[in-house]
Formats: C-alpha cells, structure tokens, sequence
C-alpha cells in the first residue's frame, strides 16, 4: 500500500511564491490542513459548523526536499500515521501529480474536542470508518 492512499489537489497560486521564487513554507502547511480538513468532511461526515466533535491541531510538522513554483499544479497525499481513540496523526506528503517522490513531507496531529467546552472525545464513528476503510488504519 502506498504511504498516502488518497490525493488531494494543491494548486498553487501567483501569490504562492515568495521572494526567493518558490512556494513559502506557510503555504504548505495551509494545503496540508487544507487537505485533510475537506477529506474528514467529504468521507468522514465531519461539520466544523455544527454542534458536534471539531478536530483541533495539536502539533504539526514539515521537512522540504526540493522546491515547487507557481504555476505547478501539486497534490497533497493523505495517509494516517497513527489512529488513536481522540486523535489522528495524518502523514503527508506534497507531490507532484503522478510520482511519489515528495516535495515535503509532513504531518497533522488532529484531536477531537467536544465543539463547545474543547474537551477532549473519541473520534467520530463516521472519521473512524473512513480512515479505516479508505487509509487502511
């Protein structure tokens, strides 16, 4: 099984590249949070505007192996790293469209807190199965 089972698009815009010609770093954590945001809402029913569970990042990282510029079309790979039972540790990786050599490599720790009081909960039922069944956790 590959390391990030499912893709996500990333396409990069003017304002992307910074000064020394590349995408910023900020802009990559933006597509990775990005990605695995609209992966929880489309597979796992998540509703960041509801009254139930939010997932909230509890830490993040990013390594850079090589450099990307407006105007490439990238992807951000979604694979888990470790499924608890409040948390998810999602396994990133920046890519350009067909090669899975990545760009960066980073990840999302993400912990479900109830939407009003931020205290933690398990991992909604609908986040679970899909991560189970679409990343193979």
């Amino acid at each position: 099984m590959t390391r990030w089972p499912d893709r996500h698009p990333f396409p990069t815009r003017w304002n992307d590249n910074d000064q020394y010609g590349h995408v910023n770093n900020v802009v990559y954590y933006a597509a990775m949070d990005t990605a695995v945001n609209a992966w929880m809402i489309r597979h796992g029913g998540l509703d960041p505007h509801g009254d139930g569970p939010i997932a909230v990042v509890k830490a993040s990282s990013c390594e850079y192996h090589a450099s990307a510029s407006y105007p490439e079309e990238l992807e951000v790979g979604i694979g888990v790293g470790r499924l608890g039972r409040t948390s998810v540790t999602w396994s990133l990786g920046i890519l350009r469209p067909g090669s899975d050599a990545p760009i960066a490599e980073g990840s999302f720790v993400h912990v479900f807190v109830g939407a009003d009081d931020r205290r933690p909960v398990d991992i909604p039922a609908g986040v679970r199965a899909a991560i189970e069944a679409r990343l193979g956790a």
